[in-house]
């Protein structure tokens, strides 16, 4: 959600500058602009709409100097108009801001009583009216920003130049990621790492209310306190190539085809080759603890909560641990009772989600341990969690999540069955069991994205459909709720996800001749060393699911079935039937979530929406 690039060197920056907002555009944007100083005056460039129409405006402008900032914007104060895009000036000042100056009103009327005018409707140009008033004291750059964070509130990062400091790029994280690269004579700032990678793999990330002060050739950092801090350079391990599209038409695209690799990534190194079982490293040192856990919150937003939702039925299944799964955006406001033997866990792949991050801080507050599931190392998350678990999907750039959804459900199954064998409800027969069933994961993802020349022909059939309906039980009803949301976010398709057991209970209304209803009914691998599945050992709920089928085919409902390969029964109830591979109970929310992906990818692009950058979303939502 919004994006921040800057630049300090020896090269034009314009090329830099649209680059790296280019790498940005995922994050989701409505409008861009760039800033560069040339001289002892800067010039701004800004449009409405996509990056392509900055370009045009920038077209025959060169430029010889090597300071500049750019920003894509998403938008919170004011509407997405070419006035409100950044960057913002203020006499010699000139800022882009990601998140939200909570305050900003009030300082608005305390300026506009100074006779300031105003010609945006953002909290931003409030920032840059500040500076401005500051500069105008004697302050410099860095001082003046010492002067103005304690008159904040918010969560926000940004970007300022200042044309009588023509050598200094400053950049504040509060609250909102920013990220300081390092390379041979030059910096850069950037809200994401995908801006700047490509450029430089030394990194600084900027931990809440630190202050970098970047010149050409070195960075200084400092507390909100002026003092001086040490910087804590990284080194990357990913790089540029991950995040190309690889022949791919789409990054979701290729983000869906890596699962498998992005799965064996998360394994990798959690399984003990002497016991045949899952032990996660950061799990097994502080196994003694979690013996006392009696109860698990977990957190999330969007796409991770459904996660969520699954993890819940793997850590009561396999561990009995009484498990509450909260929207991010609601646990700290319902004043959630918590205790010490409690743990919450947070999800995330960005590490960055303002919801999620406030929940943590709420759980911290109350004393009680966190443990976050993220993608990205340094987040915000990351460093503020008591214990942090990564998936290790890699890069992931489109905004509709693929691989970050099954990295983190492969996550939440190995730390449930490790949690079980620790807490001794499962034996070390049913762990070796269900290490080897995840073991077989990785070949059997790849498996059913063998399936997606089929689906793409149910997706030419259904891509004028005006109203889809997902249902399943058990572990499988969240991925309903998941399969809708990834429908919904790329194609902009009217889609619902229920637990079959509810049809009945009001969205029966919703089912006629023009509804597509997408049903999962996987078989289950009989577990040999008896974990209890009720319900799913005597196919009580297949026949209830059945029975659920039936009563969409009786209204005219057009059935689209995701079952198991050598099914007799449900390939014969629906007008398409898409076949999977066999696995384990616990294991089929993971399998199951790769047909809907691939049919939410090619309904949309059939349907000709932009895939990658769906309208209104972005990939990151750093603010409430």
């Amino acid at each position: 959600m919004c994006g921040i690039i800057g630049y300090n060197g020896y090269q034009d920056p314009k090329g830099i500058l649209l680059d790296g907002l280019k790498r940005l555009e995922y994050r989701g944007y409505d409008s861009a602009g760039i800033a560069i100083l040339e001289g002892d005056k800067t010039e701004v460039f800004r449009a409405e709409g996509r990056i392509q129409q900055l370009e045009t405006k920038l077209t025959r402008h060169q430029f010889k100097g090597h300071l500049g900032i750019g920003h894509t914007r998403w938008a919170t104060h004011g509407a997405p108009t070419e006035n409100n895009a950044h960057p913002h000036q203020a006499g010699p000042i000139t800022l882009v801001h990601n998140g939200i100056i909570e305050n900003y009103l009030g300082h608005k009327l305390i300026l506009e009583k100074s006779h300031v005018s105003f010609s945006s409707d953002t909290d931003t140009e409030v920032l840059a009216h500040l500076f401005d008033r500051e500069l105008k004291s004697g302050l410099s750059l860095k001082d003046s920003t010492l002067k103005i964070l304690p008159l904040l509130k918010g969560s926000y990062a940004f970007a300022v130049i200042n044309e009588n400091e023509p050598g200094t790029l400053v950049g504040v994280s509060n609250g909102a990621p920013l990220i300081v690269g390092i390379g041979e004579n030059e910096t850069f700032l950037a809200s994401d790492v995908q801006a700047i990678l490509h450029r430089t793999n030394r990194v600084i990330y900027l931990e809440e209310g630190q202050i970098a002060v970047c010149k050409s050739n070195h960075v200084e950092l400092f507390s909100q306190e002026g003092e001086s801090l040490k910087a804590n350079i990284k080194t990357l391990h990913w790089t540029a190539d991950q995040m190309e599209k690889a022949g791919y038409r789409h990054y979701m695209l290729k983000e869906i085809h890596e699962q498998s690799q992005a799965i064996a990534n998360t394994i990798s190194g959690c399984i003990d080759p002497n016991s045949g079982t899952i032990q996660i490293p950061q799990i097994e040192k502080i196994k003694d603890t979690l013996k006392s856990i009696s109860r698990i919150s977990i957190v999330a937003c969007g796409t991770a909560r459904h996660a969520g939702l699954v993890g819940k039925y793997y850590l009561e299944r396999f561990a009995k641990i009484s498990t509450d799964v909260d929207f991010g955006s609601e646990f700290r406001y319902r004043q959630p009772v918590l205790d010490k033997n409690s743990l919450t866990i947070l999800i995330s792949q960005s590490g960055e989600t303002a919801d999620t991050l406030a929940a943590l801080r709420e759980s911290k507050s109350q004393g009680v341990s966190t443990l976050s599931i993220c993608n990205v190392r340094e987040s915000s998350l990351a460093r503020e969690s008591d214990l942090v678990l990564y998936t290790n999907a890699g890069p992931e750039i489109g905004v509709a999540s693929t691989k970050a959804f099954t990295t983190q459900l492969t996550m939440l199954y190995m730390l449930a069955v490790q949690l079980g064998e620790i807490r001794g409800i499962i034996s070390n027969e049913s762990a070796k069991e269900l290490t080897t069933d995840l073991m077989h994961l990785p070949h059997l993802v790849d498996n059913s994205l063998r399936l997606e020349g089929k689906i793409e022909e149910i997706a030419q059939t259904l891509q004028d459909t005006p109203f889809f309906f997902y249902m399943g039980r058990d572990n499988l009803y969240p991925i309903a709720l998941e399969g809708a949301l990834k429908l919904k976010e790329i194609s902009y398709a009217h889609a619902e996800g229920y637990p079959a057991g509810e049809l009945k209970h009001g969205p029966i209304a919703l089912i006629d001749r023009q509804a597509a209803v997408i049903v999962l009914a996987p078989l289950n691998n009989s577990p040999k060393s008896k974990i209890s599945l009720k319900g799913f050992e005597d196919n009580i709920l297949f026949e209830k699911i059945l029975s659920n089928l039936q009563q969409v085919k009786a209204r005219g409902g057009q059935v689209i079935t995701i079952g198991t390969e050598g099914d007799g029964l449900f390939p014969k109830e629906s007008k398409y039937f898409i076949g999977l591979p066999k696995t384990s109970w616990a294991l089929n929310p993971i399998l199951s979530t790769i047909p809907l992906q691939v049919l939410a990818y090619h309904i949309a692009s059939l349907r000709g929406t932009d895939v990658d950058k769906p309208r209104n979303l972005a990939k990151s939502v750093t603010v409430e």
